[in-house]
């Protein structure tokens, strides 16, 4: 019941004076219970220490065992020859296989060893003017498409009026259209006016030609076709016969950060390739049109936009790469049945479509995220917090664990713009500045919450008010349907200018 109860916040709210009763002429109060994030300072998992201490330590110690693997090498190399005799004696075929042999164990050397992942450019799509939307707008468009009762509709504004969203953000007018049912043309024509926007500027800003790319990877949460959006990008852009193609759906916000994994991955096993990830997720496909409650969350955040990067693991594509791969780590909470059902796309009694938000999606993202910084702690933070940490643990100096300070790990933070309680919320309990919620802030209120493709929004508003140095340390944060927590770090490569284009630029559209 104890644990229970530091999952609850509460709230004393004012409801007037009495106007009837024995108390008639008194003021008249309430407290209402809310849940909320977990009290990070409270608890520390050491299983999630543990894991995070063994992703450092992985390729410590690679390269520990490496040059001791090359001296048994080379002494058992000089057993087989005395170095006067292969001096004076050997013969040149026989000093050839040697030189041939330790050529070849420094080229596998080099080719298994661990390989640094570069983001060479990466562009945000920004939809025309004639898409932008108030929330009253919002509200207009909303009641005249009559799908909608009364309550619905109060909901929807109530919930914009607190979302930390502003009046100019994109939304695609058909949903509003009265009369009018999504079809997967809708779909399909939206993903390709976002997806090859994004393309298009990153293509034109790096120079590469398409036959260049090796590793396509595309993320959307609910709009799965076939052919896949990886196909229709292929297609749109006659990309290579040998492309390695994949197409990710239904891991929600936190997909765009799984790509990126993924091709992290992908340019291990083919090194010297561009990799392309797009991040996008299809609006038109998320609304839902009908009364109940908990689908409705999803129309007043979700918003339209796509994002595309260019990866690569070629050590030549460093001097041109903005920032370089330091760390990822990826958290699921999907073995929990709460965290699996948060977040669920589902049919209500008249079988309209969408997204149904639980009331412990908050509770739950909160675990997520406690698990998720608590793992990636060791690989970020400077030894003294560390050792500060152990300490305080080890002999227990404190009723409650010492909390590493985080903000000594990263110069800037990225955090899903999913919705102002959110924020609020992360950053409370991490003790963020309000310099370090900037971008996501803002992000939220200019662009919405653009799916996988916010933490790129926030980035792109770094970097157009000239924020990125040389060095640097971003992090970015997202969240996802399963439930998952996904973080990955970046390293600035060197001063990062204000780009030619950029969704944050008035004139670049």
């Amino acid at each position: 019941m104890a644990g229970e109860q530091e999952l609850l916040s509460t709230e004393i709210v004012n409801r007037g004076i009495e106007n009837s009763g024995p108390y008639a002429g008194s003021l008249n109060f309430s407290v209402r219970v809310r849940r909320g994030l977990p009290d990070f300072l409270n608890s520390v998992n050491l299983k999630y220490v543990k894991l995070g201490y063994s992703y450092l330590l992985s390729p410590v110690f690679y390269f520990l065992t490496a040059p001791v693997l090359m001296v048994i090498f080379s002494a058992q190399i000089g057993k087989l020859f005395i170095w006067r005799d292969f001096c004076l004696k050997c013969d040149p075929i026989d000093a050839l296989f040697i030189v041939g042999l330790l050529s070849l164990f420094i080229y596998i050397y080099l080719y298994f060893s661990p390989r640094s992942t570069y983001l060479v450019d990466f562009a945000c799509y920004r939809p025309p003017n004639e898409l932008k939307i108030s929330k009253d707008e919002f509200i207009e468009l909303a009641k005249k498409s009559g799908k909608f009762n009364g309550a619905a509709i109060e909901f929807q504004r109530r919930a914009l009026k607190n979302s930390g969203i502003g009046d100019e953000t994109y939304m695609p007018r058909i949903v509003f259209q009265p009369g009018h049912r999504i079809t997967l043309k809708d779909g399909r024509e939206e993903a390709a006016t976002v997806m090859f926007g994004a393309v298009d500027d990153l293509l034109a800003a790096t120079k590469i030609r398409p036959k260049d790319i090796k590793i396509l990877i595309v993320n959307c949460g609910i709009l799965n076709t076939t052919p896949s959006l990886s196909s229709m990008v292929i297609n749109h852009y006659k990309l290579r016969h040998d492309i390695q193609n994949f197409n990710l759906g239904g891991m929600g916000c936190a997909a765009g950060i799984i790509a990126i994994d993924l091709a992290k991955d992908l340019l291990n096993a083919y090194p010297g390739c561009y990799a392309l990830v797009v991040s996008t997720e299809a609006v038109s496909y998320t609304w839902y049109s009908g009364n109940d409650m908990d689908m409705l969350l999803p129309n007043c955040f979700f918003r339209l936009g796509a994002a595309a990067m260019l990866l690569s693991s070629c050590r030549l594509d460093r001097w041109r790469s903005k920032y370089e791969l330091k760390q990822l780590v990826r958290t699921h909470k999907g073995m929990d049945n709460r965290s699996f059902k948060s977040i669920h796309l589902r049919e209500d009694a008249e079988r309209k479509q969408g997204l149904s938000v639980s009331k412990d999606l908050v509770e739950v993202g909160g675990h997520a995220l406690k698990a998720n910084i608590t793992t990636l702690g060791p690989l970020v933070l400077p030894v003294s917090e560390q050792v500060h940490f152990f300490t305080n643990l080890l002999f227990k100096k404190k009723n409650r664990p010492y909390i590493p300070n985080y903000k000594l790990a990263f110069e800037h933070v990225c955090i899903l713009a999913t919705s102002k309680k959110v924020l609020d919320e992360i950053q409370k309990n991490l003790e963020l500045t309000e310099e370090y919620m900037e971008a996501s802030k803002n992000t939220l209120e200019r662009f919405g919450n653009t799916s996988s493709s916010s933490v790129w929004y926030e980035l792109a508003y770094l970097e157009t008010n000239t924020r990125i140095k040389r060095g640097d340390r971003i992090w970015q944060l997202a969240f996802g349907s399963g439930f998952k927590c996904n973080s990955v770090v970046w390293k600035a490569l060197g001063n990062v200018g204000k780009p030619k284009r950029s969704p944050w630029i008035q004139d670049s559209n």
